[in-house]
């Protein structure tokens, strides 16, 4: 794993996103706002279409782990996958995502979980998809053991993926070679989605990384 911790955040902290949340929540009963989609609607949106050219299944188990809202599990649902988990540890988020997919997608499934700390038993299921942008980022900067945490993570990660399944994540904290590095133990490289680049100082660089795995 990697040594190089991240400076701690309070994008890693339960209370914060507890709070967000409920103001989320409060918002959407009084004004029919879905919230906002973390890293943007494009970063997401790639990694989607990333998901509807690979070549899998429809019905392939999928979980997004820190579902937030569930825009990523809505569109997939609009591109005809029929077999879709969220789940989040924070409460306030899947009572979100459940009063805005309810109606229009009622296919969908939410559940309140903590990659972290829970049973993964609990979900009932392996996966062949295991999708995340940005719950590995939010334990990145978690002010509380974050190195044991990321371990932890890929330990729950690997056991929820099935055989030959697919890890996709975004982050905008780790780069693509970070990404590779801490999850060589586990997975294996497919590749790394493109995103837009930036030049600064002479480097090139992304806003965000998004990568995929193959568990090994």
């Amino acid at each position: 794993m990697e040594d190089t911790e991240l400076d701690s955040s309070e994008l890693g902290t339960y209370d914060y996103w507890k709070k967000t949340y409920a103001i989320e929540v409060n918002n959407y009963e009084e004004n029919g706002d879905p919230g906002d989609v973390w890293f943007g609607e494009d970063s997401a949106q790639r990694v989607i279409d990333w998901i509807c050219s690979c070549g899998v299944s429809l019905d392939t188990p999928l979980i997004d782990l820190g579902c937030g809202n569930g825009y990523s599990l809505m569109e997939l649902a609009r591109q005809g996958f029929t077999n879709l988990l969220g789940v989040d540890y924070c409460e306030e988020a899947i009572v979100l995502a459940e009063k805005v997919t309810k109606e229009e997608f009622s296919i969908i499934k939410y559940k309140v979980f903590d990659i972290i700390n829970d049973d993964v038993s609990d979900l009932g299921t392996n996966f062949g998809i295991v999708h995340d942008k940005g719950t590995y980022d939010a334990i990145s900067l978690n002010p509380d053991n974050p190195k044991e945490n990321r371990r932890k993570y890929l330990e729950q990660v690997t056991k929820i993926l099935c055989d030959n399944g697919l890890f996709i994540i975004t982050s905008c904290n780790w780069t693509d070679q970070e990404l590779i590095k801490q999850f060589s133990e586990k997975m294996k490289l497919k590749c790394v989605i493109p995103t837009p680049q930036f030049k600064f100082g002479g480097k090139v660089g992304s806003v965000v990384s998004s990568v995929v795995f193959i568990k090994k």
